[in-house]
């Protein structure tokens, strides 16, 4: 049984709907990348099988037991009661770049006959922001006029690019950042190996969300932020910082790194910024919006890794004092 730490909230607005009889028929659960929204879905379309297969379950909040049949059944994938919609693997093992419309099609084989271990019907669909716009429309049409006793789990990490009208047909429950307690005990949780300054290093890099920090894990992102701190302090008057991290962060090797820094730069402006006022900090947003331009372009452009890397670093060295940088 994974854990969700956090969304206490969340948690008991989806406990309240089912205990009161009155479910709605779709949920839209939104927030940033990597704070578990995927698992909330899953935990919660989980409960809603088990309590309604029995036997009664009595742990609190999401939790079903490893042990119970819907779980056993959940977890091997051969759930009649439940499907799971995302992007399919492709025969060169990488994703397909969108759920396509035969997926959301392919829900009328669970809503052509009646549930079989409980009354429910369940589909978690993760993410719904992967919908193609075919796909998105078919879903729409369940949504609109839901078959009895389904329920629909969206995952949405930017459900303001959904269709409106998806939207307006689901409650919304938003998960936000994990605060710095829940962060450490889901690291924990998910790497009992880490020792503790692995663990507050992960943390502080994570920024609320436990799946940005373990993809961090091993990539030495402490280092990285010395260096960006360095760079923002000095200014880096000789470009020697700047060079060195381009140099060691071009080489094909270093991929995972590069992609690293990319976002962790944006993210350390945007800290920077919020510790200024007045014209340091409207420089602070210039500065921000061009570093998350970069960033976020790089590699869908295949840009050259060094020379972003040197022009992220000036962005960043350009936040150090005027005399520094002159220096």
């Amino acid at each position: 049984m994974t854990p969700l730490f956090g969304h206490d909230e969340a948690v008991a607005a989806f406990g309240e709907g089912l205990a009161s009889g009155r479910l709605h028929h779709a949920w839209l659960i939104s927030g940033p990348e990597g704070v578990g929204k995927a698992l909330f879905a899953d935990k919660a379309a989980l409960r809603l099988l088990a309590e309604g297969a029995g036997p009664q379950v009595t742990l609190p909040g999401l939790d079903v037991p490893d042990d119970h049949p819907s779980a056993r059944l959940a977890a091997a994938g051969s759930h009649p009661d439940l499907m799971r919609l995302e992007r399919l693997q492709k025969d060169n093992g990488e994703l397909a770049r969108s759920i396509t419309v035969d997926q959301v099609r392919g829900l009328q084989r669970l809503f052509a006959t009646t549930a079989s271990m409980s009354p429910w019907r369940v589909v978690v669909i993760d993410s719904a922001d992967d919908l193609e716009r075919g796909a998105a429309n078919a879903l729409l049409k369940n949504l609109e006029e839901p078959p009895p006793k389904s329920v629909f789990f969206l995952v949405g990490h930017a459900s303001q690019r959904l269709l409106p009208t998806i939207r307006s047909r689901c409650r919304q429950l938003r998960l936000s950042a994990l605060d710095g307690a829940a962060m450490t005990s889901a690291l924990s949780a998910a790497l009992p190996d880490a020792d503790q300054a692995e663990i507050r290093s992960l943390a502080e890099a994570g920024q609320g969300s436990p799946g940005r920090a373990i993809a961090f894990r091993g990539l030495d992102v402490g280092a990285l932020d010395r260096t960006m701190r360095e760079l923002a302090a000095t200014g880096d008057p000789t470009n020697a910082r700047r060079a060195a991290l381009a140099g060691a962060l071009c080489l094909k090797s270093a991929q995972p790194r590069y992609e690293a820094f990319l976002d962790r730069a944006p993210s350390f402006i945007a800290a920077a910024a919020r510790e200024r006022s007045g014209g340091a900090l409207a420089e602070a947003l210039r500065l921000w919006e061009r570093a998350s331009e970069l960033a976020a372009t790089a590699t869908r452009l295949s840009l050259d890794p060094q020379s972003v890397v040197f022009e992220l670093g000036s962005t960043i060295a350009a936040l150090a004092p005027a005399r520094d940088r002159a220096a």
